[in-house]
């Protein structure tokens, strides 16, 4: 379960890596219009939720510690926001539909909450790992038999 914990976590990171590509295809598609941002909305609702689940169940059968665990969910939370925002921010334009500053800003927080959750995904990706790596010499207690020289 360790081993799929760890390529659950890099495939997440991939999805979220993925998922930048695909706003700026969103943005720098010319006409620009509500298809524009499909790919974006399809990875981020669907393909992102259901690998922050995977993740968090490996890492739950993997045994982690509960705070990895919680962390290899958090996500799952951060994709809600995200989905706020973006509302928000398609939202709050004048009369003729035209962005205003209150939905820039919103817009601009829904990229910031994006990178969190990239950082969220780094940290449960290194957690996994060090979970999943193998024993540091450090860590090996050698057997040895009494009256024999350590």
């Amino acid at each position: 379960m360790r081993k799929a914990f760890v390529v659950s976590a890099a495939l997440l990171l991939v999805a979220f890596a993925v998922q930048f590509v695909f706003a700026a295809v969103g943005a720098f598609t010319k006409p620009g219009g509500d298809g524009a941002y499909a790919l974006h909305s399809a990875n981020g609702m669907a393909v992102i939720p259901v690998l922050t689940v995977l993740t968090a169940l490996f890492a739950a059968l993997a045994k982690a510690p509960g705070r990895l665990v919680g962390l290899a969910i958090l996500p799952l939370g951060l994709v809600v926001v995200q989905a706020l925002l973006a509302m928000l921010a398609n939202g709050s334009t004048d009369a003729a539909g035209v962005s205003t500053v209150l939905g820039l800003t919103i817009g601009g927080l829904h990229a910031i909450n994006g990178i969190v959750a990239v950082h969220v995904v780094v940290g449960v990706l290194r957690g996994a790992r060090r979970l999943g790596g193998p024993t540091p010499l450090g860590d090996i207690r050698a057997a040895v038999r009494e009256q024999e020289p350590a």
